[in-house]
This record gives structure tokens, C-alpha cells and sequence, in this order.
């Protein structure tokens, strides 16, 4: 058996027998403090108690402007976001759930006419597939077909992260993004801790480095990652607390884009943007990532790479567009630095367990 394939097997035997609900985690990393909207919170009102129960997330991996797109949630679990996400995308949408856990797609099969019906649909609009996220050829997906990709703090847990952005990166349509949140480290963690199967299960030891994260997502074409917010990770174990010492861990939501005309810097051109306010449930500011908080019938000055992440993606009819790409004036200062860890915007107060 391979090393991959161990861990594979360990995190299901985690995830579908040794964790029964979110309350058994040892810390939050999978279960952060997180703000939700008023229409996602509603939303949350209708989702089956079961399929709440079973969730275990690092944070809000749902974007805007979902209404009709075909979406990819990447370790779907028990369903709960692929459930919101059904109810956004409305009747004429798709959700497709992929999950390696026979448990956790038990939940989510038994609980999707229920949902339905809840959200007044005449049959579901929602699919979940038994696969691994950095497997996804394996189950026919097929390439530039989703316009959204989701996921919730499940990445981290795969043995070859590569492999799940290349795949992602795959199926996602021209312009279509990768959006999600995930557990990451601010120093290489150890091997020995690696293989520790409850740090592992705990999505601590499986975390990235962020620098290596930006290093893998630029090599398989996401050219310009974008940091949504960052909330720090808490530990409720002195165990756990003890094994990985000095290491911070940190859940960080990520915005990546299918667009490989992006620049390897944010460049200058004097272009800027207006928001209409179209956007559904962001009528007055719509949120791109952590430096750009775009406010309705405001003009925005924009680098080019911001400037296509919204005139080449499903945004592009939601502003006016001001300039081109003729005069390059050097390097746009406004799109923050380099480390999320250091310079995002924090979210979650101290970090404390929302379980």
C-alpha cells in the first residue's frame, strides 16, 4: 500500500467511524468562527439536522453570483454546503458533490429530496460521486465544464494537493474559479508529524506552508491567488498542543481563477472599475478578496489582473469598465503583499470553536 493511499484510508476511517460529530474535534480547524450573511444564515434554517450535525468546515467556502452556475463542491461530506449552494444556484443550477466517505455520502444521498422539496424544486438538482478530489478523471468529469469550485477545509487532507489543483484547474470552465477555504501552516510541517494519523484527521498536519501553496497553485496556472480573509487556529488539545510546538496554523479562504492571461504581478495600466450593484445579495459593496471592497457607483482603481478576474469571469456584466490595457504606469501598490498570514484581513476574533 502506498503512503498516499494510507492516508486516504486513515482519513476515512476518521472522518465516517472515529468523528460522529463536529463537537469530537480536537480543534477548530475544521470548525472556525465564521459571520454568515443573512441569506446564507436562512438558508441554514432549512438544511436537515443530520446533514448539519455531520458538517465540519473551516470556514464560508460559498462565493457570489451563483445563480444558474454549475458548481463542484471538493470533499462534500454529508452535503451541507452543496445544500446551500443547491438553493442558490436555483432550480436550472448543478451541484455536484464528490467525497471518498461512504458515511458522510450516505448523509448527504439520504437527505437530497428532502432538500428539494424544501427549496420548492421539482427534483433535485444536486449529484454526489464517491471518488478522491485529486482523482476527479477517474469519475468522467469533464474538462472547462464547471463555472464554480467549492471547498471546505478538505484539501489539506489530501496526500497530493497538486494533483487536486491540476484537476481543479481541469474542469473549471475559462473564468470559472476555484473558491475555498483550507488549513495552512506558517513553516514547512515536520514529516513525523505528517504521519500522525489524528493530526492528520484534525487537518492540522496536512496543512501547507502558505508559500508552497502560492508555489503549487502558480505551476498548475491559478497565476494570481487571491486571500479572501484569514481567522488563526486554535487548539483544544494540550496533547495536540504539545506535538506541533512552535507552528501556527492558520484558515484561509482563497479565491483562484481559471485565467491564464493573468500577469505574474499586479500590473499597472490606470484602469479602474464601477460597481452597479447587481450582484445578488451584495447591492451596495461587492467583495472581490481581502484589499478590494468595491462600493457601488464608486469609481475603483484596479490592477489588470483585477480588472480580468472580473471582465473574463461571470462578474463581467456587474461594472463598467474604465481604460485599457495600452499605458502601463509599473506596479499597482493597492492589492496587499505576499504573505496571507501577515497581511490579510483576520476574521474570528481570537479563533475560538464555533462547535
Amino acid at each position: 500500500m502506498t503512503e498516499n493511499n494510507k492516508k486516504n484510508i486513515d482519513v476515512q476511517e476518521y472522518y465516517g467511524k472515529v468523528l460522529q460529530k463536529s463537537e469530537d474535534l480536537k480543534t477548530n480547524a475544521c470548525c472556525t468562527i465564521v459571520k454568515y450573511p443573512d441569506h446564507i444564515r436562512e438558508t441554514m434554517a432549512l438544511i436537515h439536522d443530520e446533514v448539519m450535525e455531520k458538517y465540519y468546515g473551516c470556514g464560508l467556502t460559498i462565493p457570489q453570483g451563483l445563480k444558474d452556475c454549475k458548481v463542484l463542491d471538493l470533499g462534500s461530506g454529508s452535503g451541507r454546503d452543496c445544500f446551500l449552494m443547491s438553493r442558490l444556484v436555483g432550480e436550472k443550477g448543478e451541484v455536484v458533490g464528490v467525497d471518498m466517505t461512504d458515511e458522510q455520502l450516505e448523509v448527504s444521498r439520504r437527505h437530497e429530496e428532502y432538500h428539494a422539496k424544501q427549496f420548492g424544486y421539482a427534483k433535485p438538482n444536486t449529484k454526489f460521486l464517491k471518488g478522491y478530489i485529486e482523482k476527479l478523471d477517474e469519475l468522467n468529469l469533464e474538462d472547462n465544464y464547471f463555472d464554480v469550485i467549492a471547498s471546505n477545509c478538505v484539501i489539506n487532507l489530501s496526500p497530493d494537493k497538486e494533483a487536486v489543483l491540476k484537476e481543479a484547474y481541469r474542469v473549471l470552465k475559462p473564468g470559472g474559479e476555484l473558491y475555498f477555504s483550507d488549513v495552512y501552516s506558517d513553516r514547512r510541517v515536520p514529516e513525523h508529524l505528517q504521519n500522525d494519523e489524528v493530526l492528520w484527521g484534525e487537518c492540522l498536519s496536512g496543512a501547507l506552508y502558505w508559500n508552497d501553496f502560492l508555489t503549487i497553485s502558480k505551476k498548475v496556472g491559478f497565476l494570481d491567488p487571491r486571500t479572501v480573509e484569514v481567522a488563526p487556529i486554535t487548539i483544544e488539545s494540550k496533547e495536540v498542543e504539545d506535538k506541533v510546538g512552535d507552528i501556527k496554523f492558520y484558515s484561509v479562504t482563497y479565491r483562484l481563477f481559471k485565467l491564464p492571461e493573468l500577469e505574474a504581478a499586479c500590473e499597472d495600466y490606470g484602469q479602474s472599475v464601477v460597481y452597479k450593484g447587481t450582484v445578488e445579495f451584495e447591492p451596495e459593496v461587492f467583495v472581490l478578496d481581502g484589499h478590494h471592497a468595491i462600493e457601488k457607483g464608486k469609481e475603483f482603481k484596479i490592477c489588470g489582473n483585477s480588472w480580468k478576474m472580473l471582465e473574463k469571469s461571470r462578474f463581467k456584466d456587474h461594472f463598467d469598465y474604465n481604460g485599457n490595457f495600452e499605458n502601463h504606469h509599473g506596479i499597482f501598490e493597492g492589492c496587499g503583499g505576499e504573505s496571507p498570514l501577515e497581511n490579510a484581513p483576520q476574521k474570528g476574533g481570537n479563533g475560538g470553536s464555533c462547535c
